[in-house]
């Protein structure tokens, strides 16, 4: 399921650079829960990313796309 989760959470670009979060190394972890809800915890660019609101609210869009897939919650991170 993890793998399905990467797979549609690749479709989220940077809108600066032509290149997805996944492969920018964005998403620090994928959690899935017992009952398949999920947990992604990613970063942004830099804090002042003109971005910040929209790229998490795309992460999650794109991870509920997995028919298998509970509820999805992003947690942003700068550690």
């Amino acid at each position: 399921m993890k793998e399905k989760i990467i797979q549609a959470i690749s479709n989220v670009y940077d809108t600066e650079i032509p290149v997805n979060l996944w492969d920018l190394g964005l998403i620090y972890d994928i959690k899935i829960a017992s009952n398949n809800d999920v947990e992604i915890v990613m970063t942004l660019t830099a804090p002042n990313c003109p971005e910040a609101e929209n790229l998490p609210y795309e992460v999650k869009t794109m991870g509920q796309r997995v028919p298998e897939i509970g509820k999805v919650e992003v947690t942003i991170t700068f550690d």
